[in-house]
């Protein structure tokens, strides 16, 4: 399902707190507003913050043919976004899950999501260095991404 999609950037840091997921959204935004069609992949599985940022996290993901079918922020459908935060019951729950299972749901994410034709897909990783880094670089292999952009700050 992602073979619409012409590049793929991972946005990663160290530690928590940095402004991965700012630094995500406002990317999308900017590309978006030069034209480019965008995704937004939160597999921040234990903090999706993004949905709220694009204020859409009362929205639902919805199934197709051909896998889960984004949801899409902006009247013109500008940023297509796929986040647990539309998976969970109420958007505050909190997500606790071992290894096994946050791994299964990134490769479902990467394999399942209905994405259709982007420019530009930029993957929201978790903070940290943990397993979840391993199965999305996996899971993404095979697509060639772009590049990463590391988020650090000056302590």
């Amino acid at each position: 399902n992602l073979l619409g999609v012409r590049h793929i950037l991972l946005v990663l840091s160290g530690k928590g707190g940095v402004g991965k997921s700012t630094i995500c959204t406002e990317l999308a935004l900017a590309l978006w507003h030069g034209g480019h069609r965008v995704g937004i992949l939160d597999v921040d599985l234990c903090g999706p913050s993004i949905p709220r940022m694009l204020r859409v996290q009362d929205r639902a993901v919805h199934q197709c043919d051909s896998g889960w079918v984004p949801v899409f922020v902006g009247q013109d459908r500008g940023i297509a976004l796929m986040s647990i935060g539309f998976l969970l019951e109420r958007p505050d729950d909190a997500v606790v899950w071992r290894g096994p299972k946050k791994n299964a749901l990134i490769k479902q994410f990467v394999t399942d999501v209905a994405w259709g034709d982007l420019d530009f897909l930029i993957v929201d990783t978790p903070p940290g260095t943990s397993d979840e880094h391993i199965s999305t670089v996996e899971a993404l292999r095979h697509y060639k991404p772009l590049g990463a952009i590391l988020v650090t700050t000056p302590q």
